[in-house]
């Protein structure tokens, strides 16, 4: 807490200036450097020494700025990420030539302690270089492309990314084209700017999960209180107390209405200076609460007479999801071997670097909201529901995303702040806490599932089912999302005839789940996969082997009866990693003949998943404009999150158009000014807004061409108001200037828009969910400490059909991170809810948790894509985790079957296998 009271003027030495600030001598450095200098380069992601985002050089030698008073720096040098220094230039440089920022949260931190590191050590090797920069927390990249930029800087390597030339970007490596901001530290995120006296907020938050509560007089507390504008309570909402993401499901209240359902949920809202806000603890606020009995876990939320959570879902059931082919029990009587298995994966947090932030503002009787967002078109919808007013009268502007996969697609501070910028008609800010983020976000849902699968004599499968309860804690959310796309994909990529997959959305008293990359996928590939190696193993197969037999191509139906016309690359990749495997399983066959502690496994594992919503509408609509002046503007309603949609988006527009990419500027996401693109999520934004990107371009490449009269072969150039087109003896130059606009200066447009071909499934689950699928094979190498229970991830092998890659760099860069988070998932991240609500005592990657990832790209175009392509974004997760449980099992003989396998739960099973056999 903050104690602003005690304020003096400090002198501190700031990238070599002298620069004077009143700060409390025990405020945080980073705090100082951002709230009173404005140097918000410096970012904070946790504000307790864990995630390193803030950064920064006291004396030459890196520090986390949140864990340094201001008082002791007086007299030190500070170097932040906006100095003007040789180093650190190169290090810029690097970073965006090698792909080395996403999101670009957690690249300033990086940057300040690569400097750091080199200053100290200008030759490190790779292990120096993840030791160096181990202090800073990635979520996005999985290291690699970070430790690639620094290598480069100590070799002296020159570091550029191409230019592409107009018509050959597509394909092309060139730098992301919002990167630059993000290695300079100039990208606002949603805690990094706000109007000149903006009023701060802080939510009060349940510490019950299932409680009645009454409030007592906050008129007192309010008077009590100088400087405390207001306390919003549900009381308060002007339009609806409800949000939630399907029109027919809005149960998730603003602030909660006297009875809360899970802890973390908001029940009041503190208004006021900051001073005021942060003054005032919870418990002294007047709040009695009424504990009732909480329904943990979805087995006490099914058990009979158990108390529903909504009036309106009495058997606690949000939703089920169903697909049938065939006979499943005749598929088993056709199989010469049967596995089956219960499986359990539990609560996982996005950990994005970024915590949620932003502010609102109100303008006459509009009110704009700018905050950190994956849906800005979904939040303008929510928002005008809360507030009360039409969706024209909400505008969102999303600011730089610091991370979302999937949690920032529901809202969360956007209705608070909104409602609370209506009512004082002052804007007004916030900035989540690590603790609040985590404890109030949604998750990925826990899984239970049982799962029962036969294949022939030859391999060939020949039926699969399973029954698969998600908890989707106290609300919606995304729930009905996995309910039905996990029935669709949880045989695997893999010929299966007769398929029967049943799953339910169960409400609990915890925290909601909801979108996180892969909607449930992941958990069904853990089961599937594990009972196709019991399958090899009783077969007496090779686990690589029947995959390969049973790999879905091109021609064949999936089991909801679609068939795969095209870009099914399964077969491909699993040729693609072969030699790799067979490479890695002699290796880890001589290296355990020697016997000792340390044994060495291989695993592999294969995934699909289809790109974009299920079975839905699910459109896209670009524009690009050109005025008088010759400025080419892109407007993308695409929130970039870190995948890089703006620059892969940009890449098809441009070549679609016959411009080079730097020939454009553009806006993103905000929705006054562009089109709804969707949201990002569902690995969409490349094969549906992409389409859309081309279909702008080429509908204002038509045009330009018309009023040339050129033919579809012409090139364009641009330079200044003059657009030139070369088209042989029919070349022309267009003088723009010349030409009719709007009142904007506009000459010419292009629109696109796209929506993808999928029809509605049946009662059954037949139909055609998806226009596309993405395919991969990956092969884990592991290697566990016997003794101790430990699991290290050696390497990784990925091949991923991708269709086409737009862009090679930012694909690979989707792929590490994806397997980065899948190891995770695998082996070390478990959210309990009030106990590990900060990134101590939540586990995710580090450089060193990383292991050498060999990444092949299959390109097998999907004609309906975007010149060929489609979604990597969450493909790239979900088969890394059932690789290394493979890869476990093959190196000590363990079958584990719940994730993360931490180190005492495989030290158990070990024991029990030791006991069993003896």
């Amino acid at each position: 807490m903050l104690d602003r009271a005690a304020a003096s003027t400090v002198t501190l030495t700031v990238n070599g200036e002298a620069r004077q600030v009143a700060a409390a001598p025990f405020a945080s450095l980073a705090d100082t450097l951002r709230e009173g200098l404005g140097l918000t380069g410096t970012k904070v992601g946790c504000d307790a020494g864990d995630c390193g985002a803030c950064t920064v050089l006291l004396d030459g030698a890196q520090v986390c700025a949140c864990l340094v008073a201001t008082a002791q720096a007086e007299g030190r040098a500070i170097t932040t990420i906006e100095a003007s220094d040789p180093l650190i230039d190169r290090l810029r440089a690097a970073f965006l030539a090698e792909g080395a920022a996403q999101c670009g949260i957690c690249t300033p931190g990086m940057i300040m302690a690569a400097a750091d590191l080199l200053a100290r050590n200008p030759s490190p090797t790779r292990s120096e270089i993840e030791d160096g920069i181990g202090g800073v927390l990635c979520r996005c990249t999985g290291y690699a492309k970070i430790i690639e930029a620094i290598d480069a800087v100590a070799r002296g390597a020159n570091a550029y990314a191409p230019v592409a030339e107009a018509g050959c970007a597509v394909g092309a490596r060139i730098a992301r084209a919002d990167g630059l901001p993000k290695v300079q530290g100039t990208d606002r995120f949603g805690a990094d700017h706000a109007p000149e006296g903006a009023l701060w907020m802080r939510a009060v938050r349940s510490p019950h999960a299932r409680a009645r509560f009454t409030l007592g007089d906050l008129a007192a507390v309010k008077a009590a209180h100088p400087g405390l504008e207001a306390i919003l309570t549900a009381a308060d909402i002007p339009g609806a107390n409800s949000f939630g993401i399907f029109p027919t499901i809005k149960d998730q209240p603003v602030l909660a209405p006297g009875f809360v359902r899970y802890r973390g949920e908001a029940i009041l809202a503190l208004v006021g200076t900051r001073e005021a806000v942060e003054g005032i603890a919870d418990a002294a606020l007047p709040i009695t609460w009424e504990v009732e009995p909480a329904l943990i876990g979805v087995e006490a939320a099914l058990a009979e007479g158990a108390t529903p959570l909504h009036a309106n879902i009495p058997d606690n059931v949000l939703t089920r999801g169903y697909l049938e082919t065939g006979d499943v029990t005749e598929g088993h009587r056709l199989g010469a071997a049967t596995a089956e298995g219960r499986f359990r994966t539990g609560f996982v947090e996005h950990a994005y670097i970024e915590p949620e932030a932003g502010y609102a503002i109100r303008v006459g009787d509009r009110i704009e909201v700018t905050a950190c967002t994956q849906a800005a078109v979904m939040d303008q919808e929510e928002v005008a529901r809360v507030v009360g007013v039409p969706m024209a009268q909400v505008r969102i502007i999303p600011t730089a995303c610091g991370g979302g996969f999937g949690g920032k697609l529901d809202v969360s501070i956007q209705p608070l702040i909104a409602v609370a910028a209506w009512l004082t008609r002052k804007p007004v800010r916030i900035v989540y806490s690590r603790t609040e983020s985590m404890a109030s976000t949604t998750k990925r849902h826990p899984s239970k599932i049982q799962a029962r699968m036969s294949a022939d004599a030859s391999g060939r499968f020949t039926a699969y089912e399973m029954q698969g309860d998600f908890n989707t804690g106290a609300y919606a959310s995304w729930g009905p999302t996995v309910a039905n796309r996990v029935p669709v994909h949880a045989t695997g990529p893999y010929k299966v005839p007769h398929v029967r997959n049943a799953t339910r959305a169960v409400h609990t008293n915890e925290v909601p789940a909801g979108a996180f990359r892969g909607f449930g996928v992941p958990q069904a590939a853990i089961a599937g996969e594990t009972l196709i190696d019991d399958l090899a193993e009783r077969l007496g197969l090779d686990r690589w082997q029947i995959r390969r037999i049973n790999a879905i191509g091109h021609g064949d139906r999936t089991p909801t009866g679609q068939v795969l016309h095209a870009s099914a690359g399964l077969p491909e990749c699993l040729d693609a990693v072969k030699a790799e495997y067979d490479e890695l399983m002699a290796a880890a066959a001589a290296h355990n003949a020697r016997g000792g502690r340390m044994a060495r496994g291989v695993g592999v594992a294969c995934m699909w998943y289809g790109c974009g919503n299920t079975s839905m509408s699910n459109p896209s609509k670009m524009r690009i404009t050109l005025t008088r002046d010759g400025r080419l503007t892109f407007l993308n309603g695409a929130v970039d999150i870190g995948q890089g949609s703006s620059t892969v988006l940009l890449q098809i527009a441009a070549d679609a158009l016959g411009l080079p990419p730097q020939a454009f500027g553009f806006v993103i996401g905000d929705t006054d000014k562009t089109f709804d693109a969707g949201k990002t999520s569902a690995s969409r934004q490349t094969f549906v807004s992409g389409n859309a990107s081309k279909l702008a371009g080429a509908d204002l490449r038509a045009k330009i061409l018309a009023l040339a009269n050129a033919g579809p072969t012409a090139r364009l150039s641009l330079d200044g108001s003059r657009l030139t087109v070369e088209d042989g003896e029919a070349s022309r130059v267009i003088d723009l200037a010349t030409l009719a606009a709007d009142e904007a200066g506009i000459v010419l447009m292009g629109d696109g828009e796209y929506d993808p071909p999928t029809t509605a499934l049946d009662a059954k689950g037949q139909g055609i969910p998806y226009a596309t699928y993405g395919f991969a094979a990956q092969v884990a190498e592991v290697e566990v400490d016997r003794l101790l229970g430990t699991v290290k991830v050696t390497r990784i092998v990925a091949a991923h059909d991708v269709g086409r890659a737009i862009n090679p760099t930012l694909t690979e860069g989707q792929i590490h991170g994806g397997i980065a988070q899948g190891l995770g998932l695998a082996l070390m991240e478990e959210y309990i809810p009030g106990r590990t609500e900060n990134l101590h005592d939540y586990l995710i990657p580090t450089a060193g948790d990383v292991p050498e990832i060999r990444i092949h790209l299959i390109e097998d175009p999907e004609p309906e894509g975007p010149f060929g392509a489609k979604g990597v974004g969450e493909p790239a997760l979900v088969a890394t985790a059932p690789a290394i449980l493979g890869a476990i099992r093959h190196a000590v003989g363990v079958r584990m079957t719940e994730v993360p396998v931490l180190p005492h739960k495989l030290w158990a099973a070990m024991q029990g296998q030791r006991e069993a056999a003896e």
